[in-house]
This record gives C-alpha cells, sequence and structure tokens, in this order.
C-alpha cells in the first residue's frame, strides 16, 4: 500500500510539473512577453539591455519570446538561451532546459561524457552538411504555415530535426520524458510577420516588439513512456540467472579462424613512436577487426583539427551515433569526419547510447515488460545511423548500458532481455553487437547469464587506474577473451596533446572496433 501512494505521489508531480510548465507559457499568451535579448543595442530600453549577457547567455524567471533569422520562439520560465556566435564553444548539451542559437564552434568544450536527455532545442541556419547521424526526421521540411499544427514524431532515438524553408532555418528538438512539452514550443514557433520581429538573419537577435502568443492548447494525454523506477511493483519476472562455476566463452563470441591467444593479463606494448607530418594521409595497413593500444572517447565528436593532433599519441576513438539518452549534440560527427578520421588510421568504436535499465538513475529508461522491444528498436535504429555515417556492415557497435543497482533480480532479468534483443536484432542487421557497461553491472550479469545470446565483445568501465584488460577482480580472464575486450580505466579529465585540451575517458584497447 505504501509504495502504491508513492508511486502515485511520484506521477502527481510529473502532473503539476507539466502543469507548472504549460500554465507559465500559458499565462505569456495572456500578457505581453518578456523579450529576452541576446544581443545588446545602445538604443534598447535598459531592461532589454539587462537580459543581455556577455557570454551569450539569457535566463529569465518568466515565458519570454526571442527572435532569430525571421522565426519567433516562445521560451519558457528557467530556460537558458545561448548564443553560439558569441560564444562558439559552448557545448549543445541536451540534458538541461535550454535553447541553442547559431552553428557550434568546430571543438565545443563538452565533458567526457553526458547520459540523458530532457526537452531542448537548436535553432541553426540550413544550407551546409549537417550531422548524419540523425533520423528519418533529418529530411523534414516543415512550412511556417504548418508549424501551429505540427506533430512531433515519437521516435525511438527521443529527437526530431525539421528545416523551415521560408527563412532557412534547421530547428533540432529532443525530449527526454515529456514529448508534449517540445510538441507545444514547436507548435508556438512562428514566422516573423514584421521586419522589426525577424531578428537579424546573421546573429540571434530580440525585437523590440512581441506578437501576442496564441492561447495555450489543451495538453494531450501523455503517450506511454518507459516506467520509472517509483512506479507501481514490476510484474513477475524469473529469478536471478545461474552463476555458472565456471564461465566459459559461448559460441556467439568465439572466432575459430583467429589465433589462439593465451588467457594472461595483456600487458601494453611499448609507446608508439609519433608520426611524421604526413603520416595522417598514409595508407591504411592494419585492418584487423581488433586493435591494441591506447583509446579516449569523448561526449562530442573533436574536430579533425583536433584529432591529427592527438594522433600521435592514441590509435582508438569513440563516437555516440546516436540514442534517446545521447547527452551532447554531434555537430562535427558526418560520413566526411568518419571516413578522414579513418584515414588518419584510427580506429573507432562506434556507441549507441539509448534507454537504460529500470533500476538507473537515467531519466530515459525501459521497463520489465518493453525490454525486448526496445532492444529490437534500439538495434534497429543504430544500424541505420551507422549506415548514414558509411560505417559498413561487419562493423562492431556498443550498446552503451550505464551502471544500475543490481540487488533487485527484477531490474537484472530486464536488462539481460534488453540485451539478448540487441544481440540478436543487431546481428540481423549485419553488425557485430557489442556492450559497454560497468564491470560490476551489467558486464557481469550478462556474463554469468545462461539461456541468451551474448555480445561479441565488451568495453567495461572500472576507474581503476589500472592500464589493463586482463587481471580485473570482477571477470574472470576466461570471458571474452582474444581481441574482445576494452577497458575505460579513468573517468572524466582534461588532457592536451598537440597543443589541444579535450575532456575525455581514458581506456586501453585489445577489442573489436572498426
Amino acid at each position: 500500500m505504501r509504495r502504491a501512494v508513492r508511486s502515485k505521489g511520484v506521477q502527481s508531480s510529473a502532473v503539476l510539473s507539466r502543469a507548472a510548465l504549460f500554465g507559465g507559457l500559458a499565462v505569456a499568451a495572456a500578457i505581453p512577453p518578456v523579450v529576452a535579448a541576446v544581443r545588446t543595442s545602445t538604443a534598447r530600453p535598459a531592461h532589454h539591455q539587462a537580459a543581455a549577457l556577455t557570454d551569450g547567455r539569457a535566463r529569465t524567471d518568466v515565458p519570454h519570446v526571442i527572435g532569430y533569422r525571421g522565426l519567433r520562439l516562445t521560451v519558457p520560465a528557467g530556460w537558458e538561451v545561448h548564443d553560439l556566435e558569441r560564444d562558439p564553444s559552448r557545448c549543445v548539451r541536451y540534458d538541461r532546459h535550454a535553447v541553442y542559437l547559431g552553428r557550434p564552434g568546430p571543438q565545443p568544450d563538452c565533458p567526457a561524457r553526458l547520459v540523458g536527455r530532457t526537452e531542448a532545442i537548436h535553432l541553426q541556419p540550413a544550407g551546409r552538411e549537417l550531422p548524419a547521424a540523425h533520423g528519418r526526421a533529418s529530411r523534414m521540411v516543415v512550412h511556417g504555415a504548418q508549424l501551429a499544427t505540427f506533430e512531433l514524431p515519437r521516435t525511438v532515438d527521443h529527437e526530431a530535426r525539421l528545416t523551415v524553408p521560408e527563412v532557412g532555418v534547421t530547428i533540432t528538438g529532443v525530449y527526454g520524458t515529456d514529448p508534449d512539452a517540445l510538441q507545444w514550443m514547436l507548435r508556438h514557433t512562428r514566422l516573423a510577420t514584421t521586419a522589426s520581429d525577424a531578428g537579424s538573419r546573421t546573429s540571434p537577435q530580440a525585437s523590440p516588439s512581441t506578437p501576442s502568443v496564441p492561447p495555450m492548447p489543451s495538453v494531450p494525454a501523455m503517450p506511454s513512456i518507459p516506467a520509472i523506477p517509483s512506479a507501481p511493483p514490476l510484474p513477475s519476472i524469473p529469478a536471478a540467472p545461474v552463476v555458472r562455476s565456471v564461465p566459459s566463452v559461448p559460441p556467439e563470441i568465439s572466432v575459430p579462424s583467429e589465433p589462439s591467444v593465451p588467457d594472461v593479463p595483456f600487458e601494453p606494448s611499448e609507446p608508439s613512436v609519433p608520426r611524421g607530418p604526413d603520416s595522417a594521409s598514409a595508407p591504411i595497413v592494419d585492418r584487423r577487426p581488433w586493435v591494441r593500444g591506447k583509446g579516449f572517447d569523448t561526449c562530442t565528436a573533436p574536430s579533425l583539427a583536433a584529432m591529427r593532433a592527438w594522433r600521435p599519441s592514441f590509435k582508438v576513438t569513440n563516437i555516440y551515433i546516436g540514442g534517446a539518452a545521447r547527452g551532447c549534440a554531434q555537430p562535427n560527427l558526418t560520413k566526411r569526419w568518419v571516413r578522414e578520421v579513418r584515414e588518419m588510421d584510427y580506429r573507432i568504436t562506434p556507441t549507441y547510447v539509448g534507454l537504460q535499465a529500470p533500476c538507473s538513475s537515467r531519466p530515459q529508461r525501459f521497463s520489465a515488460k518493453n525490454a525486448a522491444s526496445h532492444g529490437a528498436k534500439s538495434a534497429v535504429d543504430a544500424a541505420r545511423k551507422a549506415r548514414r555515417l558509411g560505417i559498413r556492415e561487419g562493423a562492431p557497435i556498443y550498446y552503451d548500458m550505464e551502471a544500475y543497482k543490481t540487488n533487485k533480480p527484477g531490474c537484472r532479468a530486464a536488462v539481460l532481455r534488453f540485451v539478448d534483443s540487441w544481440v540478436r536484432r543487431l546481428k540481423k542487421a549485419g553488425y557485430k553487437p557489442c556492450l559497454y557497461s560497468s564491470v560490476r553491472s551489467g558486464i557481469r550479469d550478462v556474463g554469468r547469464a545462461e539461456g541468451i545470446s551474448r555480445p561479441v565483445a565488451i568495453w567495461f568501465a572500472n576507474w581503476d587506474g589500472r592500464a589493463k584488460v586482463y587481471g580485473d577482480p570482477f571477470i574472470p580472464d576466461s570471458w571474452w577473451n582474444r581481441h574482445r575486450r576494452i577497458k575505460q580505466y579513468r573517468g572524466g579529465h582534461k588532457e592536451t596533446h598537440g597543443g589541444v585540451t579535450i575532456n575525455i575517458d581514458s581506456n586501453i584497447v585489445d577489442g573489436r572496433v572498426y
């Protein structure tokens, strides 16, 4: 009974939160909205100048309207507004309520890792090559007159991209667990009716006069979304998987054609000698499905210039190709980026950051009931995004399953069903299904499980500072040996190579790569 009451309270809290958001916007429709100026002008009144910050960020406690290149956008109270032309190193983050205006700079200053999303919007000029790792919405064209009735597609990656041709602006919108909030904002985006409303076509700018915002329509019922940890009790689920006394590598992850490698700890080879200035364009010799060496991962793909500067120090890099919990935008990640980085002789670990375990702390979660279906949907979406980036079939794709509570058998069983479905469906799509997770949760649970399809290779997190893929106290060396392991041994920190500083996680690699 207590659990039921607590669950009802959580649901009521979510409803009240959404009501507060929409209620505040409805108030904005009834009174002249406050205009947040992202750029200042000496001719503007003092209250407009006060809203402009020197770092390109504006934030108010009331709903307001901003203008950008011929569009008018209603911004909810408490949301930040970032001018990327004034602050080009700003990271476009999807884990906070914000509106981003303009194109990001070539090297955004992002954290090493962000997992999870909420509602956010990014407006930028259309016309140049945009990131390829987006779903069908990347080709959506919506005319200004259609915005008021726009139906936000509910996609597996919680993301929509649309272009308004009248003003040449592309809008990227993401949502966490409330797609209705994002849809309301998109429906209340309008074409400017006068030249003063339009704002500068080369920079974001608020206008001195603002048209009335249409009344807030009734909020439709929330679509079905994954259950949250405090929801009603999960349905009956089989007991925890049986633990084998001597785990062995199953047929799914054995490759007879490869030479036998003893199950002994891997000692990294001598550091590589820095390459010459022409080495980035040298022919690629090593194209085995695995590699040994140092690697790094970071939230957003660095610029090509940064990748060249870092190449003498690293052999492997990671890219986040998509998923409902991918926390950073990917302004640099295109088919060309993948091709040129491989021509520099990097090897890549494509990674998909989708829904997380039911007992995870992340906001986007699958449930015990829909674990298998979401595992399959994620595999289909990951394969589609990999193809858009020119990643050929046969390449590995790692699913990012963040740490979760292992003392809940129902949650653990749901994770195993999800992973089993991910592996089976991604194999059918032609790619090698792999798994990233904490060594104490996802990796250990999958390794112990009976009766599931296991990943081809693993990338495990254990931030003990030891750059060794074998000899880990939480998993035996017999699991995923023979070039099937990557270890993330250090969490977020900044390093500088070739004069370029990036916030990264550190990895040691003896595993599957592209």
